[in-house]
C-alpha cells in the first residue's frame, strides 16, 4: 500500500480478484499504463499496481473456493480506525460480514461487509508505520 496515510473514512485501496492475472496484467498495463509488479508477500502471489514507482492497488487470484459463477471483480476498501468496531457495528445497522476482521502481516487489518443494499466494500485499519 501507499506510503501516503488516508484519514479515517476515506477509499484508500482498490483490489482486483481474477482467475487470469497474466491477462489483467497484461490489459490494464496497455490500457492505462500500470505497472504489475511481484510484492514479494510471504505465502501467496500478490501483485501491486503501480504508476511512476507508486504503489495504486492490488490484484490476487481468486480463491479457489469462490464458486466459478462469480466473476473477476474490483474491491475497494475504506480507512477505519478500528475494523473489528466496525465489523461489531455494521451487523447492528443491518449489514453482513463476509469475510469477518483479520490481520495482513505488515499492512493492518481488514474486513469485507455487506450493506442494507447488497453492496460490498472492504474495511481497513493500516498498521503504523
Amino acid at each position: 500500500m501507499s506510503d501516503e496515510k488516508p484519514c479515517q473514512g476515506e477509499f484508500c485501496w482498490n483490489e482486483l480478484m481474477t482467475r487470469d492475472p497474466e491477462a489483467a496484467a497484461k490489459f490494464y498495463s496497455e490500457l492505462v499504463g500500470w505497472e504489475a509488479a511481484d510484492s514479494g508477500m510471504p505465502g501467496m502471489k500478490y501483485t501491486l499496481w503501480k504508476t511512476d514507482g507508486k504503489d495504486k492497488g492490488g490484484m490476487m487470484l481468486m480463491p479457489p473456493d469462490v464458486p466459478a459463477q462469480v466473476p473477476a471483480h474490483w474491491m475497494a476498501y475504506i480507512t477505519v480506525d478500528d475494523v473489528d468496531v466496525s465489523a461489531k457495528k455494521t451487523a447492528e445497522l443491518g449489514g453482513i460480514v463476509i469475510v469477518p476482521p483479520q490481520d495482513i502481516p505488515e499492512v493492518g487489518r481488514f474486513t469485507v461487509i455487506q450493506d442494507p443494499t447488497g453492496a460490498t466494500v472492504g474495511l481497513i485499519t493500516l498498521a503504523s508505520k
